[in-house]
């Protein structure tokens, strides 16, 4: 009886677990995991499903699992600046400074865009293996959209230069390239950084209260961000460290308030820079605790909070903070709601609710990372941003070139090639390994010349005599010098432990060459041999010297990893150069305003009043290029129009190369107008002797400058509109025009 008794229970209870599962599976699915409803509905759903501490759990990097509603864990950092960075083997495309030298915004995109693929497949790959760790996410905080105001700014290298006309284009296609265009879902998302006024010096980054004109803030540190934001529709921003105008960045009622979210209607979230909101309280001391500090920086349009992010975190103290603002009465649940939407939007565009097969990014596969193709689109990338500052004639580089003699710490260096915030390449080109691979019918010597730079040289040190001697000596049998010198990411960078000649916590405090080098291309000059000095840099070098003695100079940047074959490339001719400095090369820091000084006056090519080495814009290459039949769509213009620039640029020497067409506008004599401005350029490829007619337009904006009270108007007056392959008044072929406006129009924010 008892077990007869038994085994009608064991029924019952299988029964009633089977009746249980059947019942939850014609359950209809709740809102929020139901891909055909509406996205608002979806989030609105999830959200009110959320206790309050779940809630909390969602402001932070690591945002937590919360199981019972199926919301994994997710690390909102990733970084993608110029590849995947930190995650691994990844395509390592050059430096941004390299790719701002372009001037080819179309090839940024395409770039970008293979960054979010080779993110999408590392992001496939770790969730497969069970992992939501930091860096495999599909949130990059990139594209650094930072204006390079200075030279002796670490991070500059990290941004695409010192004007924001060029400065937006590149963040516009890099944002555009890496989102995707799919109309429901992104690719990843796009993170441009450090909003709004930050670029140095980095030692007191947490501390420092940079005061900024309204004049220079719309003119200058606003446009890129604005750009990338109203066009590029990026779907998140990051705030910076430094208060701005008395408030930290990330609490700052104007940039966020009034005019991220206001006048420019952002709907996305704001992430703050790593510990950027403890930095409100414990570095600017602007709030009286941890809790008031996330109170305010959540009121004013900060999201998600990067608060940890070298350990993974096992307790609530990252988010603890919220919770306790809300006992204190300084935030409400409603406040958290608000942030909640716009993160869970982001996660519900990325894809992360919705069945696989519905989202077309999710099946990208592991082949995509590092492919032959990706890295072709890196030397592509490199050779574009090779600028050629001198040319005697020594370059391109003959057949009766026989004895090559390579000199420098940084021919032989990988990591010079990755610059920062990279990817680790799979291979990595040298300059000395592109120069052998390339010139196969010479003798190709290296010779070092010096141990300063050397720490990751597969060569073992030389002991004895002096290198320099070694590298004179060697120099004495060769038909041409190759010098690699210039500096890394080891000198310049983020806050950095640097304290040396010339640096100092990441940032610099001279423009010169290092000392080692330079005695190093004194020595092997003077044996009379020919001299061409390859530079590897993230920011401005003042080479005065090498400008009066050296035969040729090339500027190859952080290159990535294909950075030694388009040098080669280059030296030889098989690359014809065509890039063009993204900033100005100044003669020393003697030509500087004081660092910390953030008024744009005199400083950049809009404002710099004095005589550079070499211009913003400049760019030599092995072809010569005439403009000429220059046409506007009307000579007389009302304030408000737009107007067409039509010329003719054609390839007048017997070598295919490209041209940078470059379009200044310059202004009249009127308070707060730069000198000039670039407001167009384009890319074009001229084979020998070709013509081409090329049209830019020129919108409402582009004809517009900021008065000294901080409003953008298009004023009457005379303007000069400049057409060439640089700056007027440099010696760069071009062609003017001139265009009368009449009337006044005051333009939005």
């Amino acid at each position: 009886m008892k077990k007869r008794l038994l085994n009608l229970f064991r029924a019952f209870v299988v029964a009633s677990v089977l009746a249980g599962f059947c019942a939850a599976q014609s359950q209809p699915k709740p809102p929020y995991l139901d891909p055909s409803q509406p996205i608002d509905l979806r989030v609105d759903d999830l959200i009110r499903r959320m206790t309050l501490e779940q809630k909390a759990s969602q402001l932070v990097n690591q945002a937590r699992a919360i199981r019972e509603l199926q919301v994994p864990a997710y690390d909102w950092w990733s970084e993608a600046l110029h590849g995947v960075a930190n995650a691994g083997t990844a395509t390592v495309f050059p430096e941004p400074i390299g790719l701002a030298a372009t001037f080819d915004d179309p090839l940024i995109h395409e770039m970008a865009a293979v960054i979010g693929t080779e993110a999408r497949a590392k992001h496939n790959q770790a969730v497969k293996a069970g992992r939501r760790d930091i860096m495999e996410g599909l949130d990059f905080w990139s594209p650094n959209i930072n204006i390079f105001r200075d030279p002796r700014w670490g991070r500059g290298q990290e941004t695409y230069g010192e004007d924001p006309f060029l400065t937006g284009r590149m963040a516009v296609a890099f944002v555009t390239g890496l989102q995707g265009d799919d109309p429901k879902y992104y690719r990843v998302i796009s993170t441009p950084k450090h909003y709004a006024v930050h670029s140095g010096p980095e030692p007191s980054r947490h501390t420092i209260d940079v005061q900024v004109s309204k004049h220079d803030m719309e003119d200058t540190y606003l446009p890129a961000f604005r750009a990338a934001v109203i066009e590029g529709k990026a779907e998140s921003v990051m705030c910076a460290y430094n208060r701005v105008n008395g408030e930290p960045a990330c609490a700052n009622k104007f940039l966020l308030e009034e005019t991220l979210r206001g006048a420019w209607k952002f709907n996305g979230y704001v992430v703050s820079d790593c510990d950027a909101v403890d930095d409100i309280y414990e570095g600017h001391r602007f709030t009286k605790s941890l809790a008031e500090a996330a109170a305010i920086s959540l009121k004013r349009g900060m999201d998600n909070e990067c608060a940890d992010y070298m350990t993974l975190v096992n307790d609530s103290h990252d988010y603890q903070p919220y919770l306790d603002a809300v006992k204190q009465g300084l935030l409400t649940e409603a406040d958290i709601d608000r942030t909640l939407k716009r993160l869970f939007t982001a996660r519900m565009r990325l894809g992360m609710f919705d069945p696989p097969a519905m989202v077309p990014y999710s099946n990208t596969p592991e082949s995509e990372i590092d492919s032959t193709a990706h890295r072709q689109l890196a030397l592509k990338t490199a050779r574009e941003s090779m600028v050629l500052l001198k040319n005697d004639g020594v370059l391109p580089l003959g057949p009766g070139v026989k004895k090559i003699l390579v000199v420098g710490p940084l021919a032989d260096s990988v990591k010079v090639l990755h610059g920062n915030y990279s990817g680790t390449a799979s291979h990595a080109v040298t300059a000395l390994e592109g120069i052998r691979r390339q010139f196969t019918g010479a003798q190709v010597t290296y010779v070092p010349g010096t141990n300063f730079l050397r720490k990751d040289s597969a060569i073992p040190q030389k002991s004895g005599a002096d290198p320099i001697v070694d590298a004179a000596s060697a120099a004495r049998d060769a038909d041409v010098v190759v010098a690699v010198v210039g500096i890394t990411s080891e000198l310049e960078g983020e806050e950095m432990k640097v304290d040396l000649p010339g640096f100092k916590g990441g940032d610099r405090t001279s423009l010169d060459l290092p000392e080692e080098e330079s005695a190093l291309l004194g020595a092997v000059k003077a044996t009379d041999k020919p001299l061409i000095v390859v530079l590897m840099n993230g920011s401005a070098l003042a080479v005065n010297w090498a400008n009066d003695h050296a035969n040729a100079i090339l500027d190859a940047w952080y290159a990535g990893e294909e950075g030694g074959t388009a040098i080669a490339e280059t030296l030889a001719g098989d690359n014809n150069p065509a890039g063009r400095l993204p900033v100005t090369f100044y003669k020393g820091v003697e030509q500087l305003p004081e660092f910390e000084d953030y008024s744009m006056q005199n400083r950049t090519y809009r404002y710099f009043t004095g005589q550079p080495l070499y211009p913003f814009g400049y760019g030599l290459s092995y072809s010569t290029f005439q403009y000429s039949d220059l046409k506007l769509s009307s000579p007389t213009l009302q304030a408000g129009s737009s107007l067409d620039v039509e010329v003719d640029v054609k390839n007048s020497s017997a070598r295919d190369g490209d041209e940078v067409v470059q379009l200044y506008v310059s202004f009249p004599k009127i308070p707060g107008a730069p000198v000039r401005a670039l407001r167009g350029f384009t890319r074009v490829q001229l084979n020998a002797g070709q013509q081409k007619h090329v049209k830019l337009t020129l919108g409402t904006r582009d004809l517009s400058y900021v008065n000294e009270s901080g409003d953008r108007l298009v004023a009457a007056g005379d303007y000069v509109i400049s057409v060439g392959g640089g700056q007027p008044g440099t010696g760069a072929a071009k062609v003017e025009g001139h265009l009368s406006i009449q009337g006044e129009q005051k333009l939005p924010e």
